[in-house]
Formats: structure tokens, sequence, C-alpha cells
């Protein structure tokens, strides 16, 4: 007997409008996303200009322009469908790719989220094709006039699919990332030129040059004297571009940057390698500037690991990473930028060097000997009486000789019930308090950080920085990285302390900064400041407050190896225990250790 069962079936495919916006949900993150897939297409089309224009960092309007080879009308139409491509017929070309674009999804995937509209034209044809495509559907296709090339317009990005439009962020942050993909894109291709318009702006315009001055024409000629090249061929690598000279290192805002046959990638890997040839070079925690090409037989990488292509994969990553470091240290070497050994020469003998032609004839030195002396006879030892010493006064005098440099302070009345003892400095670095249950050792520059940072923030909400004017106005050049965010930053610094004047071109004139601050470098206080920000991401205010406040505390407390006055101790601890969290840093840093009783008598076991 055959039994049946029946059910509705629930199993279908998805309409290819739908279809199209889930893989745009992998292709196309932000408005950044789809420059990037735009000018990639540009460059492969052979264009050598490309015009890009942004309204409202992206969620208006992003308009690619080039003069590229341009397409028929049926390449226009079809460019639109899913996997349509014009780079791969067969599987073993994903493995032969030298073009950037290839995939065949990022035309489909943003016509699936926004409002389109191509205008394209072949060199052979005399009148070009206009397409408009809303959500998937084509509005329109015609017959137009227009130049070689192709322009694409796209309006209105996620309009249609409202939850990912929610999660954009700030113009200011996504205009920043719109920056990062552009100068990733403009760098790599210095022989062709870019322009950059946002809100009618001119941001950026590269006429078409080397690689080495492209790098100076994005981020500044600040760069000029501070590039070392790197050139290396090997059976399995060809390296080339620049780093950075030990002296130009940064604590935060490094440019660092890998290409790969003419793409961008991040690769840790290679990153580890570069910081490990410039680790006997330069301070720890400071980061190189670096430029490196890698150029690889295509069939030895893997690109499609990823839907953005940034992450790839290497098929001889452990012979590629000596070969980096070895190149680098050879550039650093060759270039004198490493820092000198300098021998200490006080008190050496200085030879004369030997002249043949001045030299005279010696004879053997004479030797006056007592011919009367015999080893043997015994001679009377001479008497010798040991002094009386008083032990306790030489400890005594011992102890303060040695504790001379450093500061004795009576401890404040805050401790009084706890501290049985005096303060002690230590090398400039720590302050050593003896208490009833132990030590306590608290770590003098982060104690000062943490009194500067509370002061900061609370200039910043309470509004109620002071300036104090320079003489002469200094002028601090941002790249335009950094020169975005500034606008969003000028309130909170000039709470602070800081005025700031537009001097125009990403640029601001220093008038005046924070009252007390009179020693610090200004120029490279704000940049570091800004760069901190930026770090933050710049969408909660407090975050953006915290990151001002702990980036000019840095630059202002005082350095290890500072010998503090007794009443700067006395201060200090009292100004620290006045804060609500005394024990570490806003960044999460040890600031006091407690040594107790147990732990000191377990040394001494």
């Amino acid at each position: 007997m055959c039994i049946e069962f029946t059910m509705s079936d629930i199993i279908h495919l998805l309409p290819d409008s739908i279809a199209n916006q889930i893989a745009a949900g992998e292709v196309i993150q932000r408005p950044s996303s789809v420059i990037k897939e735009l000018v990639e297409n540009a460059i492969d089309a052979n264009a050598n200009h490309i015009q890009i224009v942004v309204k409202d960092a992206g969620r208006t309007l992003i308009q690619v322009i080039d003069n590229g080879k341009g397409m028929s009308e049926t390449d226009a139409r079809m460019a639109f469908e899913r996997h349509a491509t014009s780079k791969i017929s067969k599987a073993d070309d994903l493995f032969a790719l030298r073009t950037i674009g290839f995939r065949g999804e990022a035309l489909a995937s943003i016509a699936a989220i926004a409002q389109v509209e191509l205008k394209t034209k072949t060199q052979e044809q005399n009148t070009g094709t206009q397409i408009a495509i809303s959500g998937s559907k084509v509005e329109k296709q015609e017959e137009i006039a227009t130049n070689t090339g192709s322009t694409f317009s796209v309006k209105n990005l996620f309009y249609n699919v409202p939850a990912r439009r929610k999660f954009l962020k700030s113009n200011e942050t996504e205009f920043r990332n719109i920056l990062s993909e552009f100068e990733r894109i403009a760098l790599i291709n210095p022989e062709l030129s870019f322009s950059l318009i946002h809100n009618g702006i001119e941001v950026f315009n590269l006429p078409s040059s080397n690689f080495r001055q492209r790098i100076i024409n994005v981020f500044g000629k600040g760069l000029i004297s501070k590039l070392l090249p790197v050139n290396v061929e090997t059976s399995v690598v060809k390296l080339s571009g620049f780093v950075g000279t030990p002296d130009s290192t940064r604590k935060r805002g490094a440019l660092q940057f890998l290409f790969v046959n003419g793409r961008f990638m991040k690769h840790p890997y290679f990153h580890k390698a570069v910081m490990q040839a410039f680790e006997p070079y330069i301070p720890q925690g400071e980061m190189p500037n670096y430029f490196i090409c890698f150029d690889v037989d295509p069939s030895h990488i893997d690109v499609n690991i990823h839907p953005t292509k940034t992450e790839i994969k290497f098929e001889h990553e452990q012979v590629i990473f000596p070969i980096i470091t070895a190149s680098i240290k050879e550039t650093i070497g060759k270039s004198n930028a490493a820092p000198a050994i300098e021998f200490n020469r006080e008190g050496a003998i200085d030879i004369p060097v030997y002249n043949r032609e001045k030299a005279t004839s010696t004879s053997a030195p004479k030797i006056n000997y007592n011919s009367s002396y015999n080893p043997f006879k015994e001679t009377p030892k001479p008497t010798y009486q040991r002094p009386n010493l008083d032990w306790e006064k030489l400890f005594e005098k011992k102890t303060k000789e040695e504790v001379k440099e450093e500061k004795i302070i009576q401890p404040p009345s805050l401790f009084e019930n706890e501290v049985s003892h005096l303060h002690y400095t230590y090398k400039g670095k720590y302050i050593i308090t003896a208490m009833k249950s132990g030590l306590m050792i608290i770590d003098q520059r982060r104690a000062h950080i943490k009194i500067l940072y509370d002061q900061y923030l609370n200039q910043i909400t309470q509004r109620k920085g002071v300036s104090q004017g320079l003489l002469f106005p200094e002028i601090v050049s941002f790249t335009p990285q950094e020169a975005s965010i500034v606008p969003v930053l000028l309130e909170d610094l000039a709470f602070i302390g800081f005025d700031l004047a537009d001097f125009g071109n990403n640029s601001y004139a220093i008038n005046g900064i924070p009252s007390g601050l009179e020693n610090i470098n200004p120029v490279e206080t704000l940049k570091d400041m800004v760069n901190k920000a930026m770090e933050t991401g710049c969408e909660v205010k407090e975050e953006i407050n915290e990151a001002l406040a702990l980036a000019l505390a840095r630059k202002a407390a005082i350095l290890y190896g500072k010998t503090l006055t007794a009443e700067e101790v006395e201060s200090l601890i009292s100004k620290l225990f006045l804060s609500p969290s005394p024990y570490y840093t806003s960044d999460g840093k040890l600031i006091i250790s407690l040594l107790n009783d147990d732990e000191l008598d377990k040394r001494f076991k």
C-alpha cells in the first residue's frame, strides 16, 4: 500500500530585486563602497581622468565621470544584470586577473538600493545611451548626445531600504570613509588624474604624476624629505614604494598602505614584517609611514575571499615576510636615516698618525734600579691602627647622601591615619609612600595625566576654558581626512582654550592655546588631538570630548625623568585623590599599585 503525504511547497526562488538587495548588503555597505566600485570600473575602462562629485557625504548624490572607452547600448543595459562581466569567461580566469572589478555584482547591487542614471558612449558611436533605474527597475532607456566615456549618477542611496539608511553614520564620518577610499585608489594609480568635489567644494585635484609625487600631493609637502625608496625584485615578489624616515613616525594616524597588483589590501602579517624592520630604529609605541606595492603572479594570490576584495591570501606569505623586513632595513641603512652609533671619546688617548719621513731613530730605554735590594730579606711592616668607627653614624650619613637626590615630603593630611612614613620619588618616575599596611607606589606621569584629563573634560562640559594668546600665530595644515573633522571639534577646542581661525586650504591659524600650556608645541598637539578624536568615530559627543581631553592631557603632562619639588609632589597627590577614580587613567592604565607587607616579606624568605 502506498501512502502519499501532501503539503504546500515552501522553497522558492527570490525575485531578482530582492536577491540584488541581499547582494548589496555585502558589496555596498556605505557611500564609500559605491565610489570604490564605480571608480574601479572607470579605471578598468582605461579612463585617464576621473571626477567624483558628492553631496551630503553621498546620501543625496554620488556622481563618477570618466573619459574611458564607454559602452554600447547593449552593454549599458547588460551591465546592470547580476553577474554580468567582461573579464571572466571560465573559472581559471579568476586566478589570472589583473583588472580591479570583475565579479559583476556592483552595478546590479547599486541599482537595487538607489536611483541610478547612466550616460555612456563609445568613441565609435555618434550618439550615446542614457539608462535610468530605480530599485532594480528600468524606468527609461534612450539615445542621447554625450561625451565619450561614462557618467554614473547615484541618488538617494538606500531610499528603499530605510533600515540600512538609518544605520549610516554622520556626514562627517561617512565623508571620511569616502576620503579613505579615494586616497587608496588615487595613490596606486598616480598616472591617472583625479578630482573630488564635495558639496560644491573641490577637495582634491590631482594631476597625473609618479608614485612619490602622488603621495606628496595627497598627504602634503611635509613628506618631501621624509620618504625612503624601497625597491627589490625576487623570483617570488617584486617590492616597490616608499617608507617614512624613522624621525617621521607618529603615535597615531600613521600613513600605512599596502597594495598588490594595483589593489589596496589589508594584511596584518605583512604589516608585522614592516614593524619588525623598523623596531631597532623607532621608540616603542611609535608607528612608521609606509607605502609599499607588491607585484605578484596572480595565480599565487586569491583576491576573492572577501566581498570588498581588501583581504587577500598569498601562497608564499612566509617567504615574502623576510624579504619585506630585509629590504626595509637595507633602505634605512643606505639612507643614513638610522641613528648613528656615537662612541664616548672623553679621556681617550689621541694617537698621532705615523709619518715615516719625520720618524727619528730610537734607542733602548735606560732603567734605574737598586742593586742592593734583596726580596728575601725581611723588612719591617708598617704599623696600622684600625680606626674606631661609629657605624650607626656612617650608615645614617650614607643614607642621607643616597636619598639626597630623592625628594622627601611630609605626607598630606589625607594619609595621616594610614601613612607612617615619608614620600620618596624614584628616578623621576614613581612616588613611593610607606604605609602601615605596606607600600603605595604612584606613577607620577599617569597621575598627572589623570588630573589634567579631569580638568580639561570639566572645561569642555562646563565651557570654562581659558585661552592664552600667541604673540605670533602658528599655522597648522591638516590632511583632507583630518580637515573633515575639524569643524565638528572647533567648539569643544574653544572650550579647552584653543583659538582657531580657518585659514583655507585645510589650514588653520592658531591664535591662542589653553592657559598654562605655553611650553607645548601647539601644531603637534592639535594634530594629535584631531587624530585621537578621529579614532572614536566621532558619533558620540561624550566620546569626542573624552578623546580631546585625553590627547591634550598626554601632551601637557610631565614626562618621565622629571624631578619634582616637595610642593609639586604634595600637590600632585592631593589633586589625584580628589578624583572620583584615582586608580586608573581614562584609558585603563594603572596609576596606583599597593604592595602589602605579606608580599614584601615573601621577597626575603
